[in-house]
């Protein structure tokens, strides 16, 4: 969001996880980094936790902080943690706008398309 400057100090995340690819292993991960992610995530939920899966990274910086090879290439990041703020799902408006928005109350509103939306029926 980008009037958002990401969780202030005492509301960060508990830890992070970096996906990678060992690319000496495939040259490509497919779709399976994004299959461990969720799995992660929905175990992090059973447990009372939450959790971002973040497909935005500055890569370079990441592997230069923690002098990841570059065998390595990074995915994902998850960032699992105690939930700070309550996140509703919401279906999209009619003019089909899906961008996440906080309320005066600071509730995480998170539209989403409608299931009849997205399935393309040939």
């Amino acid at each position: 969001m980008k009037d958002w400057n990401g969780p202030v100090e005492g509301e960060r995340p508990s830890a992070y996880i970096i996906i990678l690819c060992d690319t000496d292993i495939s040259s490509s991960a497919g779709v399976d980094h994004g299959i461990a992610a969720q799995s992660i995530l929905l175990g992090a939920t059973e447990m009372g936790l939450g959790g971002c899966i973040i497909g935005s990274i500055k890569r370079d910086r990441l592997r230069e902080a923690l002098d990841i090879p570059a065998r390595y290439e990074i995915l994902l990041v998850l960032a699992p943690g105690k939930p700070k703020e309550k996140v509703v799902l919401e279906t999209a408006g009619d003019n089909g706008d899906i961008k996440y928005w906080r309320d005066s109350e600071g509730i995480h509103h998170v539209p989403k398309r409608h299931l009849d939306d997205t399935i393309l029926d040939i």
